[in-house]
């Protein structure tokens, strides 16, 4: 299979597990873009964060028409987070592959079991300003360094820490996804890392195209299913990612 059509296969997946899941899209492009294009730890966050900003942004218009969107909630929770995503997306291209490989094992590992022991967060009525800078700035610190967008931890935290309504949780967090993951691109405007856009553009298509599909699934599937199949693929990847990174 040449690496075009891997990269379209990849990017569809990543993208259809976005629109139907409202996260996940990220963890699984990381990984696809090492080992199945080719990209080293270091150009494949880097990469992700080019197709985060333009997955969230694409995503964040429909939301945004429906008025499901917490602007001045969004905007709080992510300049919180905006520094530290500068600072640990400069930081990230210059940690070894290895550890890079086995954190982001790790990030994934998380972000399966989330999804397969999923439940729907509930807030408490009240705005704690303390924990929602916290929680941005640890959010957009995961963000720069690994090149997550963190949907899966950005919906729970600001349903429980900025009494946003889960109606309005998933498209809020795109804002925060986006905001975090531009400023970390912007953090790796310096580094020396090399893009192959003749496989990023192609997958970065599929991705917005799988992402509206995406969303028509999620209409034709139960939500336990896809969280399920999901949580499994992110497991398996982070138990690949952690072996080779050991061995």
């Amino acid at each position: 299979m040449t690496p075009l059509i891997l990269a379209l296969l990849a990017g569809a997946v990543a993208g259809v597990s976005l629109g139907a899941l409202g996260a996940g899209g990220s963890i699984l492009t990381v990984p696809a873009l090492v080992y199945l294009l080719g990209f080293t730890p270091a150009a494949a966050t880097t990469a992700s964060l080019v197709v985060v900003v333009v997955m969230s942004v694409t995503a964040l218009v429909a939301h945004a028409r429906a008025g499901d969107v917490r602007w001045r909630a969004g905007l709080l929770f992510a300049a919180a987070g905006l520094l530290p995503a500068a600072g640990a997306g400069a930081l990230s291209a210059r940690v070894p592959a290895a550890v890079l490989t086995l954190l982001f094992a790790a990030v994934a590992a998380l972000a399966g079991l989330h999804m397969l022991h999923r439940r729907t967060p509930r807030g408490n009525g009240t705005v704690s300003r303390t924990r929602a800078v916290g929680a941005g700035a640890g959010l957009g610190a995961v963000t720069g360094f690994l090149g997550v967008g963190g949907g899966f931890l950005a919906v729970p935290a600001l349903v429980t820490v900025l009494a946003v309504p889960m109606s309005a949780a998933v498209g809020t967090s795109l804002l925060v996804v986006g905001a975090n993951a531009l400023v970390a691109l912007a953090g790796r405007a310096y580094t020396a890392v090399h893009l192959d856009l003749t496989l990023l553009l192609p997958f970065l298509a599929a991705a917005v195209l799988g992402a509206w599909d995406g969303r028509r699934l999620a209409a034709k599937v139960s939500a336990g299913t896809l969280r399920r199949v999901f949580g499994a693929v992110l497991l398996a990847v982070a138990v690949a990612m952690g072996a080779t990174a050991v061995l």
